[in-house]
């Protein structure tokens, strides 16, 4: 028996949380000539293209991509590394994004290497906010509060095909 799937958000409304984020990040740091957004990789990573496009679309911000290569099922056990050299980041304001923010397990890992560096601040973006967090962390940008159990899955589609998503 398959799980039912329930569209949550679809392509038009996924754009216009990632515009809203946008604007948001531009606000909270419209003094800074550059940043840094930071995407977990997979879907995280997708949304920090896309949140970055936006950035420098509606804003004189120039954006540092960057992406976090990370093992989700066991970030203790490998090394967790950046597709840049941690001096490029350094001194500047991080965008951490991940696409859901669950219990916080993948955020707290994903902060790492930043913390051996000495950075502006480091702010999170989330496209969803699950809000069952067991880590210290919260979600500055959030594009859609979401409340579910713990046994729901949230799917994210970010790509040029399918933008969308869905609650099973």
């Amino acid at each position: 028996m398959t799980a039912e799937k329930s569209l949550i958000l679809d392509a038009d409304q996924v754009k216009q949380k990632i515009k809203r984020m946008a604007f948001e990040i531009y606000e909270h740091n419209f003094k800074e000539k550059n940043i840094v957004i930071a995407g977990i990789d997979g879907q995280g990573y997708v949304l920090a293209k896309l949140l970055a496009k936006q950035v420098e679309s509606i804003s004189p911000i120039e954006v540092k991509l960057v992406k976090i290569n990370l093992d989700k099922q066991a970030p203790q056990e490998n090394e967790i590394t950046l597709d840049c050299d941690v001096k490029e980041v350094k001194k500047k304001t991080i965008v951490l994004v991940d696409d859901v923010l669950h219990t916080g397990r993948t955020f707290t890992y994903g902060m790492k290497p930043f913390l051996n560096i000495e950075v502006k601040k480091i702010d999170t973006a989330v496209l969803i906010n699950r809000g069952h967090t067991l880590f210290p962390i919260y979600s500055l940008y959030t594009g859609y509060e979401l409340s579910t159990t713990i046994k729901d899955h949230v799917e994210v589609k970010l790509s040029k095909d399918e933008m969308a998503v869905y609650l099973h």
